[in-house]
């Protein structure tokens, strides 16, 4: 159906910068939102930010400022350039769409499957 794959992860101190990104592939015929969710050790999964294909963006109060999320819509791919990272932020950061497949047109949820981002103090 649909896969979607994250890069970026990674180790940094506090106030440095990371990027990921997030290619989703298969058989795709629409894709909306990608996103970008995150969990920490005994925590929830939470939102981070949200980007629809027309350019509509959401994000958690917590990055509002800081990270910034975009999207290459020709290439159903999704990034989040996260600065002035803080030991709060670190989490395991997992790609998110809602995508219909060319096959059935069915609406369903997808997940990557996930990537480290660890800040240190």
């Amino acid at each position: 159906q649909v896969q979607l794959v994250e890069s970026g992860g990674g180790l940094v101190q506090a106030g440095g910068s990371l990027r990921l990104s997030c290619v989703a592939s298969g058989s795709i015929f629409s894709i909306d939102p990608m996103g970008w969710y995150r969990q920490a050790p005994g925590k929830q999964r939470e939102l981070v930010a949200a980007i629809t294909s027309g350019g509509s963006t959401n994000y958690a109060d917590s990055v509002k400022g800081r990270f910034t999320i975009s999207r290459d819509n020709p290439k159903n791919t999704a990034f989040l350039q996260m600065n002035s990272l803080k030991p709060e932020d670190t989490a395991v950061y997992y790609c998110h769409a809602r995508a219909e497949s060319s096959r059935d047109r069915i609406l369903r949820q997808y997940w990557g499957q996930g990537t480290q981002v660890t800040v240190s103090s």
